[in-house]
């Protein structure tokens, strides 16, 4: 697996294509490889940018979250968010490399990555071509944030193991190997979370990643998807103080 990090101008509201920002800075493209977009680019380019009072934050955190827990009861005082069925702070929204804007998150990233999918696909001519649409993240009860998938599309981001032997023949019974999680994760370490201004990332030499000729089915988005009452979490999930507008 090879990453490589690419350089842009910085991203303003002055851009309103995302693809045009592509045109300019992915010059090759090669067949196997993944395209890596930082969410934030690609809501900048759809416009969805605000200049807020810190009270005017709160209400839009509280609209844009699908629940939150009042963000009086962290220390920090941010909002816990989930959103599109993501454990996040704030609903994504965030003012860093913004300008002075807060940067929300984009609207119908799925579609998005589509989009983006199918351009790389006629521009360069491969049939094997992967997207992911990313922000960052944190794991519970450890220090460092780290990259997380908003969406993907072109290959598959699951390995079930379920049914299959271990080195010792032992059978696996719950294990699903988290393909874009992971891709995502290493990806961002390379892109970086700061002022690198590296907003776009391909991934290369990538044999343990299994492409398709298609954009995902809602089943396999639904496959992604656990509910809170069956997550491994679930009584954390089931006891939190969620609100919802």
């Amino acid at each position: 697996m090879i990453v490589k990090a690419i350089k842009t101008h910085k991203i303003t509201r002055a851009d309103k294509d995302l693809f045009k920002v592509l045109n300019k800075y992915v010059k090759d493209f090669s067949e196997g490889s993944i395209l890596v977009i930082a969410s934030k680019i690609v809501a900048i380019t759809q416009g969805r940018v605000v200049r807020l009072k810190d009270q005017k934050k709160d209400d839009l955190i509280k609209k844009e979250a699908d629940f939150f827990i009042d963000k009086n009861l962290h220390k920090s005082k941010l909002f816990i968010t989930l959103k599109n069925n993501i454990l996040t702070f704030s609903s994504g929204i965030d003012e860093s490399n913004g300008n002075g804007y807060q940067v929300l998150w984009p609207n119908f990233p799925q579609k998005v990555a589509n989009q983006v999918r199918e351009y790389l696909i006629k521009r360069f001519q491969v049939k094997k071509v992967g997207v992911i649409i990313t922000d960052m993240t944190a794991l519970p009860l450890r220090w460092g944030v780290i990259g997380g998938a908003l969406c993907y599309s072109g290959f598959k981001p699951l390995k079930d193991l379920r049914g299959k032997p271990d080195i010792f023949g032992k059978k696996y019974k719950f294990t699903k190997v988290g393909i874009l999680n992971g891709l995502t994760a290493a990806t961002s370490v390379v892109m970086g979370e700061g002022s690198e201004q590296t907003p776009l990332a391909i991934i290369n030499d990538l044999p343990f990643v299994e492409f398709q000729n298609g954009i995902p089915t809602k089943k396999e988005l639904d496959d992604l998807i656990i509910k809170p009452e069956e997550d491994m979490y679930g009584p954390l999930f089931k006891n939190a103080p969620w609100q919802k507008i």
